[in-house]
């Protein structure tokens, strides 16, 4: 005979705590969540202030660095790469230049006192130590350009009236040293080492010609004619750009133009000739900006179409990029007044250097090295010092390349929750009924048609 169905309740199981597993794997989500919003805030909130404005965090960022430096990272950066003593106190003291011309003439003794204890440092035997001192002009256009440009800077800070007459001295005299050194050479190119011509250097020296002229009364309009007109008959053939290396001798171009010395050098080409600048500045655009895999901007180390080997100055090259020349394009733009490029690349800094922010001090990469937060603070700051804000060049970038980068990492904060979805899924096909027992299945069509299956007795 027929049994009908039973009506009794089933007493639900004890529910238990989740597992320690799951536990952890929800902390792992949260966690997961959390730094991918925390990226995507990154890649949206200002990272600088283009040419007038503070740049959020810079000062964070040099407490950080005086502390590292004052605890001996100009030697660890030394032991990393030639100029690495000289160059993470140079970027110091310009950086700290940069704030204060930022300021009322009033308020710059702090910009003032730590410009000028930096150029102490670069003058020490330290400081002077990779150069020798048996070049022309003294230990190489390499040294001689930078601290030129650094005092300078500290010259600038100074009121006219105000200005310490021995640090105008030997401005003047470093000057001449450096005038008399390009009118004696038949290259535009002077060797920062024995045998070794790398033109940037040489941009440099001359834009601290140009920063002379600024201060005190002019007198090398004439060598900076001559320089300029010498560098555009020895362009590289590849690029139309200046080489990354030349002949010492004759100042032929020896190596293509590279992302590493174009970006740092074409900051200050723009001191020297605006209009000339700007054109190289595009050519450096057009040739070495790129967005690997469409996620944001980055410099190439080569010109597209050429591989080549990684070195002290570019770094490792993932997929050709070079990270250095990436961070110092980044001020390279803001001086040329490319404010969409350069506000790209310091959103792209702040999600890709993973800086660790605190009340008192900011640093990038854990703080692991601090040359590089260096150079970035110095290209945030970034402004010109002798010519006038150039025009800006049309946009290069989409207003949208924030879009795959948010993308990705909306399906980076979302992954580690699928599991916890795909379960509760699960969970409620099988939920129990109302009075508690788990719901019968479905009927199967056969079912429907024949009506339910019984047991005869």
């Amino acid at each position: 005979m027929l049994e009908p169905p039973s009506t009794a309740q089933v007493t639900p199981p004890p529910r238990t705590r989740p597992r320690a597993g799951r536990v952890l794997r929800r902390l792992v989500a949260v966690a997961v969540g959390v730094c991918a919003l925390l990226g995507a805030v990154r890649l949206v909130v200002p990272a600088t202030a283009g040419t007038a404005g503070e740049p959020p965090g810079v000062r964070r960022q040099l407490t950080f660095l005086r502390a590292a430096l004052d605890g001996g990272a100009g030697d660890q950066a030394q032991s990393l790469f030639p100029e690495g003593y000289f160059f993470l106190h140079a970027l110091y003291g310009l950086s700290w230049v940069e704030l204060g011309m930022r300021e009322p003439p009033g308020e710059r003794s702090a910009a003032l006192r730590e410009a000028r204890w930096a150029l102490a440092r670069l003058e020490s035997p330290s400081g002077r130590a990779p150069f020798g001192s048996d070049l022309t002009p003294p230990h190489g256009v390499f040294y001689r350009g930078w601290t030129n440009w650094l005092r300078g800077g500290t010259l600038a800070l100074q009121p006219p009236a105000r200005r310490d007459p021995v640090e105008l001295r030997r401005f003047a005299d470093d000057s001449t040293a450096l005038a008399e050194a390009f009118g004696a050479s038949e290259s535009p190119y002077l060797e920062a080492y024995p045998g070794q011509a790398w033109p940037v250097d040489s941009t440099v020296a001359m834009a601290s010609l140009r920063l002379h002229d600024t201060l005190l009364p002019p007198r090398y309009a004439g060598t900076a004619d001559r320089w300029l007109q010498a560098v555009r008959r020895r362009l590289d053939p590849r690029t139309g750009l200046l080489p990354h290396r030349a002949d010492p001798g004759t100042g032929a171009p020896a190596e293509v133009a590279r992302g590493s010395s174009q970006s740092l050098g074409q900051r200050f080409l723009v001191e020297i000739a605006p209009a000339f600048a700007a054109d190289q500045y595009r050519r450096f655009r057009d040739r070495y900006v790129v967005s690997p895999l469409g996620l944001g901007p980055a410099v190439r180390e080569y010109p597209a179409g050429v591989d080549g080997p990684g070195d002290v100055d570019s770094g490792p090259l993932p997929l050709g990029v070079s990270l250095s020349a990436t961070a110092v394009a980044l001020g390279t733009a803001q001086v040329h007044g490319d404010a969409p490029l350069a506000e790209a690349l310091a959103n792209h800094g702040e999600l890709a250097g993973l800086p660790i922010d605190t009340p008192w001090t900011k640093r990038y990469a854990f703080g692991l090295l601090p040359i590089g937060d260096a150079f970035l603070a110095w290209s945030k700051t970034a402004r010109p010092w002798v010519a006038s804000p150039p025009f800006p060049p049309p946009a290069s970038i989409s207003p949208w390349w924030r879009a795959p980068l948010l993308a990705l990492l909306l399906v980076i904060g979302a992954v580690p929750w699928l599991p916890a979805l795909v379960r509760r899924r699960r969970d409620r096909r099988a939920r129990p009924g109302p009075a508690g027992a788990r719901l019968p299945p479905e009927p199967t069509s056969r079912e429907l048609r024949d009506g339910p299956a019984v047991d005869l007795p």
